[in-house]
């Protein structure tokens, strides 16, 4: 009987060790797990450099540059996106994105055309052609770096992509 009782408390020992190892093996594997694709991980740097997005709309094409807050990474995160541009007040553009966007640690938007930020009352995307005022719910996703001249003609459907 007390072989038997010692053979169950060794098999038992043998048991609860290789759980025990697999369990660490387990972690491990999860530690280990291959990098996701730079694409499927959005980032606004990229090998050293400024993550860009373009918009195109009415033959008229933006290039952005985003600063690295994570309110431009999810941005970055819902794109490529064809999305109605609209009007409001007599200096932006603005559109939708599908999902919110996080400003926790995001700068406050200042300066004027060419201003690529995000109202987060409403949740809308703001394309800045006319000087503004700051607003303490205006965060800066980034800069236009060519066409800000032609953001006041956007209307209807606009396309927005990251440019590789």
């Amino acid at each position: 009987m007390k072989q038997g009782k010692r053979f169950l408390m060794a098999l038992m020992s043998v048991f609860l060790l290789s759980c025990g190892q697999e369990t660490t093996e387990n972690a491990v594997t999860q530690t280990e797990a291959p990098e996701a694709s730079p694409s499927a991980v959005p980032q606004t740097q990229k090998g050293g450099e400024t993550m860009r997005i373009q918009v195109e709309g009415n033959g008229t094409t933006i290039l952005f540059a985003l600063n690295d807050s994570q309110a431009a990474k999810d941005l970055v995160a819902q794109l490529p996106m064809s999305i109605a541009v609209e009007n409001f007040s007599n200096n932006e553009k603005i559109f939708y994105p599908s999902s919110e966007l996080d400003v926790n640690g995001a700068p406050l938007a200042e300066g004027g055309a060419g201003t690529l930020a995000y109202y987060a009352p409403w949740g809308d995307v703001v394309m800045f052609y006319g000087n503004f005022n700051s607003n303490g719910s205006l965060y800066a996703l980034g800069e236009a770096v060519s066409g800000t001249e032609t953001i006041a003609n956007l209307s209807g459907t606009i396309e927005i992509r990251v440019v590789e």
